[in-house]
């Protein structure tokens, strides 16, 4: 998993008005926190954060950080949170959780998959149950990905959580039942209308007539004996 380097500075001003002040400085308000260390309040430079934004360039991934006035080495830790203002997504705060080295830790990394299955050259369609997996290893091993290769799958077969093949000294956590990827057949649409349904047997069809006019029967009878 790729680290990337950024300066922090201890933060003096509290509270929401002191965030305020943080980030009209153009910086962030941020704070470290682990097992076993003390919580820290620091600040970052937004544009420098943007900076390591793009270098890491992925989902998942470290950061090292020296915080100015602190003479011990630079500390390492994940982002575990990143608050942004629900309509101008204006970056409010980081939540830094620092990592011990040569501790293991766990993480949830993507999962991509690789290469054309031949299932899907026939007409299946690649269905992608999890996108995402729980692991643990060391800082250092870590992936920033999990990729799966699809080349060999056909139609009606799938991989299991069990069947991936993790990076060395990477563990992957959760039921080794549980279904990543599959090829199924997509299914078909009946489009032949359905014949009108005959009355079942013993049923009654109701066949509706017009009910004769009043004064009708009346004048059918003077009409005849005229003509008689």
């Amino acid at each position: 998993m790729k680290t990337v380097k950024l300066k922090a500075y201890p933060r003096t001003l509290e509270g929401r008005s002191g965030s305020k002040k943080v980030r009209s400085r153009g910086r962030v308000p941020a704070v470290i926190y682990g097992k076993g260390v003390p919580t820290r309040t620091i600040e970052v430079v937004l544009k420098e954060w943007i900076t390591a934004l793009k270098e890491a360039g992925a989902e998942n991934f470290m950061v090292e950080l020296t915080i100015e006035g602190e003479e011990a080495k630079p500390c390492l830790a994940f982002v575990r949170e990143a608050q942004h203002h629900p309509l101008s997504g204006q970056l409010l705060h980081l939540d830094f959780h620092e990592v011990d080295p040569y501790e293991k830790v766990t993480i949830t990394v993507p999962v991509e998959t690789v290469g054309e299955a031949v299932g899907v050259k026939s007409g299946g369609v690649l269905e992608q149950v999890l996108h995402k997996l729980r692991v643990r290893a060391l800082p250092k091993d870590l992936p920033e990905v999990i990729r799966i290769d699809v080349s060999n799958l056909n139609v009606g077969q799938v991989i299991h959580l069990g069947d991936i093949v993790p990076p060395s000294g990477v563990e992957i956590l959760g039921d080794k039942t549980l279904p990543v990827v599959a090829v199924t057949m997509p299914e078909v649409e009946e489009t032949t209308a359905a014949p009108t349904a005959a009355p079942a047997p013993g049923e009654v069809e109701m066949i509706k007539e017009k009910k004769p006019v009043a004064g009708a029967e009346e004048e059918t009878e003077k009409g005849a004996k005229k003509e008689q």
